[in-house]
């Protein structure tokens, strides 16, 4: 059957973008930016250690850092959530103050 393996993003900054084609070797490349001289790559977790060893060898590698998104939480439900959610609409109801007029 089909199994899902973990993936994990690196961001690799280099000197020139010119050598960004040998980073495919690497693993599969997401995003490009020019500006910042930088290329996403997204590989499996099981390689990452690794993969970031060869990659601080090459010399046109800046530098590497790993993405920190599988380790956030995505979860946005809870009860204190709902509670402020709660207190924010009675924010916004008009009060008798605002409407009466004498």
């Amino acid at each position: 059957m089909f199994t899902i393996t973990p993936r994990q993003g690196l961001v690799v900054w280099v000197y020139s973008l010119k050598q960004s084609k040998a980073l495919r070797h690497y693993g599969t490349i997401i995003y490009t930016s020019k500006r910042m001289k930088y290329v996403y790559l997204y590989l499996d977790q099981a390689d990452l250690t690794e993969t970031m060893a060869k990659l601080k060898k090459l010399r046109f590698v800046k530098g590497v850092s790993p993405s920190q998104k599988p380790f956030l939480a995505t979860e946005y439900s809870g009860e204190t959530s709902l509670a402020a959610l709660e207190d924010d609409e009675d924010d916004d109801a008009p009060t008798e103050a605002n409407h009466a007029r004498d």
